[in-house]
């Protein structure tokens, strides 16, 4: 890729990223360790389709901020086709991108399946766990609106599957459904290399967090006791 077509693409990138929690610098840590797998890798690697896909994988988030029932991935990939066929890339290189694109949701239905779609999905999953998954959630989770933790019964409530159908969501339940179990689901030796420490980061603040927002309760009890003896003082 030279570097006007890189710059063309890049372009288009930051005209389509409105979400601070996948900005620009999402994106480039994204195409960093992207290259860093791929340059570790035997097989050839398109590096046309790679970098393309990278820069261009969360271009379809603002749409699905407009309409939750929309696949960001999928819609995406559409856009970045539409775009890349536009800018005179062969239909075959820019359904790779598509096809590389649609399939980097965790959550999503379609398996990466070529090299590149694999890379593409391990390096932006390498992006979602350790200390800075948790800061990029805890930026998600504001923007949206939704809470650090609720409490249920009295205890930090950690979610169930009914929470995807009442649609109720905070960090301590997206972390329990979501980012501790993000650590298995990788498809290249590269990357199952790094996460065992990101683990240990992200396990470590988690613990820390839960623990420092048990202890602000511990003095819940003398409320009601302050309360109450200044009930019976006024009688």
């Amino acid at each position: 890729m030279n570097k006007s077509m890189y710059s063309l693409i890049e372009k288009y990138m930051y005209d389509c990223m409105k979400d601070a929690a996948h900005d620009p610098e999402h994106i480039f840590r994204v195409l960093y360790q992207s290259l860093h797998i791929a340059s570790k890798r035997q097989e050839r690697i398109d590096y046309n389709v790679l970098i393309a896909s990278c820069l261009l994988h969360d271009i379809g988030r603002e749409e699905q901020f407009k309409n939750d029932t929309i696949c960001h991935a999928q819609f995406g990939g559409n856009m970045a086709k539409k775009y890349l066929l536009k800018i005179h890339w062969s239909e075959k290189d820019a359904e790779h991108v598509n096809q590389c694109i649609s399939s980097h949701r965790f959550r999503g239905n379609n398996i990466p399946e070529t090299i590149e779609a694999k890379i593409l999905f391990d390096s932006d999953k390498l992006d979602v766990i350790g200390c800075l998954g948790i800061a990029r959630t805890l930026m998600y989770e504001g923007h949206v609106g939704d809470n650090i933790y609720t409490l249920q019964n009295e205890e930090i409530y950690i979610g169930n599957d009914r929470d995807v159908i009442n649609k109720q969501e905070t960090f301590v339940i997206e972390y329990n459904k979501k980012l501790k179990n993000l650590y298995e689901k990788f498809y290249t030796e590269e990357a199952k290399e790094i996460v065992g420490k990101y683990k240990k980061y992200a396990e470590m603040f988690y613990d820390k967090l839960i623990e420092q927002i048990n202890e602000t309760y511990r003095s819940k009890n003398l409320l009601n006791e302050i309360i109450t003896a200044a009930d019976g003082n006024a009688s």
